[in-house]
């Protein structure tokens, strides 16, 4: 009996430590699709590999079919009207379309290794039992027919934009939905994010020969495309379709546009990648995107450096859409834009080829780590390729994030995108506070520390799902800095951060000072003494729940005082120096902290006697 507890005790062990391991599921798509450019209408063919790398048996899966909210009396249509307030995404109201200008996706004949599956479909959800089940480490296939209509441009996707773009064709296909450790994740497309399958792509799209297609992947038969165009730029006419062969490796995603009247333009990128452009042929924009080709090099150049290597050999700016939207190895802009916005959307978009499109977070979780990362880094590149000089550029965002927090309206940051109540909230939560902590995460380990962790969480986590915490400890082990209570108190509360210098006296040769944190959010200070002979010191207080410290960021005396710990509201230190002789005290003269009352930072006294 005891010898048999032991054992049980063992594989109980045993099994708790494998849970411990990281997975992720792994798919391989082959599909076949047809475009009717007349009535926008497709139909196609796939064959779907989905291998289960979890340690749990499958007996279910379920397929996205995101086409299928832009239909009048969709939970989408009806979640836009109800939301407390209006989201200024949507442009179309969708419960206004007409029967030609919805959505519409459907599977037919699904069949894992064969044999026919029963299916029940809810919305953009297709729920599927399986006709055996998917064991830890076994292969399936699952092979259907699907068809569809391309909606009118509402949100991201759609046919014949303002712009006039044709085809923006994105979330278009049958999708297997993501299983990991938090089980499926099914959601329902409400126009926020998504959640994807890293695997290997093979696509062929058919369409009429006048139609110039980009898309994810590398195209394989250019010859045939070439061949193709040209006979019919000989005819003067339509002479039937075309197919267009893409393979896109390593990837959690599939997008393409179509447009008769594209001009294709290519540029070398750096370390051998070519960028790729299609935009309309239209006069007054043509300059512009011409000019936007070598700053779009210089900013994969500048995330190639700080960030890591762009993984694939190929990146395209597609005009298209509505807004801007990253997809796999691309991204879709609007394209009558002044050429700062431009440059701007493209700097954001591009930058999600790091923070999304190879650290593939779960963004109906955590979406404040792709656009909130990617908001930070493409402001900085964005300031240097347009020569902005801007003392902060994230200042935008920081503004927006004390808006925000004063707003009374903010949720917390762990909050499912979906279940914002604002609208507003949610925007400025992913976008401005997302920003907001990489910035701040600056100032609490220092500038050195967060450049240096940005690279090594991209180096372990590409082609991965990484989450919160693992950007936590990735931090932690390059910085030795603890910072689990900034992470917790970040994003899963309101809490704010709100520090007063209260007080200033005399003790004998010194001048004590007293600070309060009137805010309920803890943060280690850096406060900065002005002497009226024009010299300058810091005295540091760190936090007890860092159990570290930075390393001096300043060119000046450096002084680090005891913890201050978080219970108590009040705290005091002692400078050197008679209170006649100081100027000014302020907390923070970076301004990297996110102090949502900056009017009570600092206090000036005389000012500095005349040189």
């Amino acid at each position: 009996m005891k010898n048999n507890l032991i054992l049980l005790f063992v594989l109980f062990f045993a099994n708790s430590v494998c849970a411990q391991h990281y997975w992720q599921q792994a798919v391989d798509y082959k599909m076949e699709v047809t475009m009717d450019v007349d009535d926008y209408t497709y139909e196609g063919t796939q064959q779907l590999k989905y291998t289960n790398n979890a340690p749990d048996t499958l007996n279910k899966v379920f397929f996205h079919l995101f086409y299928n909210a832009f239909q009048p009396g969709s939970e989408m249509a009806v979640r836009v009207k109800t939301g407390a307030d209006k989201n200024g995404r949507f442009k179309v109201d969708i419960d206004s379309l007409q029967p030609a200008d919805q959505g519409r996706l459907q599977v037919f004949d699904l069949k894992q290794n064969g044999v026919a599956l029963e299916t029940q479909l809810s919305g953009t959800i297709l729920e599927v039992t399986l006709a055996e089940p998917l064991t830890p480490g076994s292969s399936t296939q699952f092979d259907l027919r699907f068809e569809g209509q391309v909606p009118a441009v509402v949100r991201r996707a759609g046919k014949n934009s303002s712009e006039g773009v044709a085809l923006t064709m994105t979330q278009w296909f049958p999708k297997i939905a993501e299983y990991d450790y938090d089980g499926w994740n099914a959601e329902p497309y409400l126009g926020r994010e998504y959640h994807g399958v890293w695997g290997d792509y093979e696509v062929k799209i058919t369409i009429d020969k006048d139609y110039t297609v980009a898309a994810s992947g590398y195209l394989q038969n250019a010859e045939d495309i070439g061949k193709g165009y040209s006979e019919t730029k000989k005819s003067k006419a339509k002479k039937g379709m075309l197919t267009w062969h893409f393979m896109a490796p390593k990837v959690h995603d599939f997008s393409w546009g179509a447009d008769p009247d594209y001009i294709h333009d290519t540029y070398s990128g750096p370390e051998g990648v070519t960028l790729h452009f299609f935009y309309k042929n239209k006069p007054e924009i043509i300059e512009n995107w011409k000019k936007l080709q070598p700053l779009t090099a210089a900013l994969m150049d500048f995330y190639n450096t700080h960030i890591g290597p762009y993984p694939y050999q190929q990146y395209s700016v597609v005009q298209g859409g509505d807004g801007g939207m990253e997809y796999a190895m691309m991204t879709f802009v609007t394209g009558e834009r002044k050429f700062g916005s431009l440059v701007g959307v493209t700097a954001h978009e591009l930058a999600h080829s790091w923070f999304q499109h190879v650290l593939a977070t779960n963004e109906m979780k955590h979406e404040w780590m792709d656009e909130g990362f990617t908001s930070y880094i493409s402001a900085f590149a964005q300031d240097l390729v347009l020569e902005e000089n801007k003392t902060n550029p994230v200042q935008r965002s920081y503004m927006g994030y004390y808006n925000l927090a004063t707003s009374g309206v903010e949720e917390p940051q762990a909050t499912n995108a979906n279940r914002y109540n604002y609208n507003y909230a949610y925007e400025s939560t992913a976008y401005n506070k997302g920003a907001v902590f990489l910035a701040q995460l600056g100032y609490i380990i220092g500038q050195e520390k967060l450049a240096e962790t940005i690279k090594a969480y991209y180096d372990e986590f590409k082609f991965k799902h990484p989450t919160p915490n693992d950007f936590r400890r990735v931090a932690e082990r390059v910085s030795g800095i603890q910072l689990k209570w900034y992470l917790t108190d970040w994003t899963q509360t309101t809490k704010t951060i709100d520090y007063e210098v209260a007080a200033l006296e005399d003790q004998n040769n010194s001048t004590r000072v007293t600070l309060n944190r009137i805010g309920e959010l803890p943060m280690p200070l850096d406060v900065l003494v002005n002497y009226k002979d024009g010299s300058q010191a810091f005295f540091y207080i760190p936090l007890p729940l860092m159990r570290g410290e930075k390393e001096n960021p300043y060119q000046l005396p450096w002084t680090v005082l005891k913890d201050w710990a978080w219970a108590y509201p009040e705290y005091q230190f002692d400078i050197p120096q008679p209170k006649s002789n100081i100027s000014s005290i302020v907390i923070d003269p970076s301004q990297l902290m996110a102090d949502i009352i900056p009017e009570n930072n600092y206090i000036l006294l005389e000012q500095a006697d005349d040189k």
